[in-house]
């Protein structure tokens, strides 16, 4: 569930700034729903102290969740956190804490903004 939600909100902010064009817009959602990127910014929420026990939780367990297998373009660690903020999203999602899904999902996008600009 929160792959499809972060996509979901990613796509829309991207469509706002003006990436309307379908092979740009696939190109530049990558840049934010990619396992290397969420992988980075989980580490992120989790190394700022941002995240609340409960949330840390959900994090842990969606790390530590087994899946049938890895994608070929990324490695074991970075896919488990990766899964793990998506696990995140989706529990938020799920339990109606959109306010709070909606600002994670802001600093993700500043975050990977930001990261983009210091190339």
């Amino acid at each position: 569930m929160g792959d499809a939600v972060y996509e979901k909100y990613i796509r829309h902010h991207l469509l706002l700034k003006g990436a309307v064009k379908p092979n740009l817009l696939h190109r530049e959602a990558t840049r934010f729903v990619s396992a290397k990127a969420q992988n980075q910014f989980i580490h992120f929420l989790l190394d700022e102290g941002i995240l609340s026990e409960e949330e840390q939780g959900v994090v842990r367990r969606g790390r530590n969740a087994k899946s049938g297998s890895v994608p070929k373009n990324t490695d074991v660690q970075t896919y488990r956190y990766s899964t793990a903020f998506e696990a995140l999203i989706g529990y938020l999602y799920l339990s109606n804490c959109i306010e709070r899904m909606e600002e994670i999902i802001r600093m993700g996008i500043n975050f990977t903004e930001e990261k983009k600009e210091l190339r």
